[in-house]
């Protein structure tokens, strides 16, 4: 191993004519050097990331690490916690209350007394846990534009590759009208307002959503169905065949 001998380190003064900027720069750059010759562990080994990096390649790794903490996915407030996924499970329950299902198909009713009072602050969040994975689903009044919506989507509990594994399917309708969302869950690497301004999912305008609650259309009534599915390749064609949960 390679070692500096301090003692031996001489120091010019500026009265030698180098000025103490220039002594700087040169001890930066020494030390740049042996920052570039170092390999260092990933800062998330003890996560389980079991890569190896020179110094800069380290940092560059590490912004996009696929064994970095998740942010908590809960939308209602600026949470600032973060962890693995089971950790994040618990978080939601215990701390933020959340409502826990087991299955992949649900059945969800939304009422509102007033729907004319849309505030980004309007929303839902509900885990489901199917395939040995949670799920996040979000509903969410906003102004978009200046229409007032409604929107529901997924987000997948894990990573963007893991998410590309699952599809899933959003409706609603009434009257003999209905809207069908179907698409893969965006991971929440993705925070939920990218999710929402990018209208990944099932949008509703207000008109419509108040036909489907029908009555005198003064009070939201919204029933949204869904389900979730794994796509499996198939072993013999090659195509994606729907493992769909029981």
């Amino acid at each position: 191993m390679a070692t500096i001998d301090i003692e031996n380190v001489e120091c010019v003064s500026s009265s030698d004519g180098i000025g103490e900027e220039e002594i700087q720069s040169s001890v930066c750059l020494a030390l740049e050097k042996v920052a570039e010759s170092l390999e260092l562990p990933c800062k998330y080994y003890s996560l389980g990331c079991p890569e190896i990096f020179p110094y800069y390649s380290k940092l560059k790794h590490e912004a996009l690490c696929n064994f970095r903490p998740y942010s908590c996915p809960y939308a209602g407030s600026e949470c600032v916690v973060n962890g693995d996924i089971p950790f994040l499970v618990s978080h939601l329950r215990d701390d933020h209350k959340v409502d826990m299902h087991t299955g992949c198909t649900f059945n969800h009713r939304y009422v509102k007394s007033n729907p004319r009072e849309v505030e980004n602050a309007t929303w839902m969040l509900t885990v489901f846990h199917c395939f040995g994975q949670y799920f996040c689903l979000h509903f969410e009044a906003f102004q978009l534009g200046m229409a007032p919506v409604y929107m529901a989507f997924l987000r997948f509990m894990g990573d963007e590759n893991d998410a590309r594994n699952y599809t899933y399917s959003l409706e609603v309708g009434a009257n003999g009208r209905k809207l069908i969302w179907e698409g893969t869950p965006r991971s929440i690497r993705d925070s939920h307002r990218k999710v929402r301004d990018s209208h990944d999912g099932l949008i509703i305008q207000r008109n419509m959503a108040l036909f489907f609650s029908g009555g005198d259309r003064k009070e939201l009534k919204l029933r949204v169905t869904g389900r979730i599915w794994k796509e499996q390749q198939g072993s013999d064609a090659g195509v994606c065949i729907p493992n769909l949960c029981s």
